[in-house]
């Protein structure tokens, strides 16, 4: 069945977790607005939609959204600056839009053809940039903690040597070195250039390091009550929304190896989904990016927003140069 590109992936679940719909919320990755409408239509009085991606709110804003919607460029790692005023729910639906993937220009899809670009934001190092820049040990370190590519060494080896008879600059120029590394995949298996198209993107974009000042950055602008609802579509950005969860909606004993623990800090989020939210058939039969999406769900406590120790919070880390 053909897809369709702009259907928001577990909408209907997400809306279904976080009933009733009320009050502002704030959709931290506005793209099509498609989670933007369907909150509107299930109860928000007023949404905020934010994306880094200034196209995304030129065609937003040609699209003549009514007086209930704010449209803000920014990224969702300061949500709570754009916020003005405790929120009822905050939304975020993670990684590469379809509508950036289907613009070939954007250098997003191995499928396409196009510049290796991969900037969300379009500014700052590209892609291309860092490809034909990179040494091979760092490519190799970003393929393998980023896109979990188990192959990452001889990819990278393989992109150094063809960037020394001429600079790797489109998307089917990288495609096919990496295809070249990798068995040919078998009926169902997914493109070989999959695992490091994912691992560039991360890198140019920062996501790890957005995705966790983003949930922090809910924490604090959530009202109590508030529901906090975030979509992946990968293991790295699923584990480390799941343990940003778990971890706050479990009490806090404040302390060190030095003195004796202070007072048990409560709780700052309850869990609304104990475990993550699959799409079923239906909805990846229509929606073929839905297959590997996970949604969690958890409410705002009362307690005050607290800091988050990031080594705890199962981010991946490049190695720091010099040590392996």
């Amino acid at each position: 069945m053909e897809d369709a590109p702009h259907i928001p992936v577990l909408l209907n679940p997400l809306l279904e977790a976080v009933a009733p719909v009320r009050g502002r919320w704030l959709d931290g990755t506005f793209g099509a607005g498609g989670y933007t409408r369907g909150l509107l239509d299930a109860g928000a009085d007023h949404v905020i939609g934010v994306d880094r991606d200034p196209l995304a709110l030129e065609m937003a804003a040609k699209a003549g959204w009514d007086s209930r919607v704010t449209l803000v460029q920014g990224t969702f790692s300061e949500l709570d600056q754009h916020a003005d005023g405790p929120l009822d729910g905050v939304v975020l639906d993670l990684g590469v839009s379809s509508m950036q993937i289907d613009q070939a220009e954007r250098g997003f899809s191995f499928m396409r053809d196009g510049p290796l670009d991969m900037r969300m934001s379009q500014d700052g190092e590209s892609a291309a940039d860092l490809v034909n820049g990179a040494d091979a040990d760092a490519l190799a370190d970003i393929l393998y903690h980023f896109g979990e590519e188990r192959a990452s060494r001889r990819i990278a080896a393989a992109i150094v040597r063809a960037r020394e008879a001429t600079p790797i600059r489109t998307t089917l120029q990288l495609a096919e070195i990496v295809a070249k590394c990798l068995p040919r995949p078998k009926p169902g298996q997914s493109n070989p250039a999959t695992r490091t198209f994912q691992a560039l993107r991360i890198a140019v974009n920062g996501e790890f390091v957005q995705l966790l000042a983003g949930l922090e950055a809910a924490e604090r602008a959530l009202a109590p009550g508030g529901k906090l609802a975030v979509v992946t579509f990968h293991s790295l950005e699923d584990r480390i929304v799941k343990r940003f969860m778990q971890a706050r909606a479990k009490s806090q004993a404040q302390g060190n190896r030095y003195a004796p623990l202070a007072a048990v800090e409560a709780p700052r989020f309850t869990l609304v989904t104990r475990r993550a939210v699959a799409p079923d058939e239906e909805e990846m039969a229509r929606n073929s990016r839905a297959r590997s999406a996970k949604l969690r769900v958890a409410m705002r406590t009362d307690a005050a927003a607290g800091t988050v120790d990031a080594s705890e919070m199962a981010v991946p880390q490049l190695p720091v140069k010099g040590r392996r």
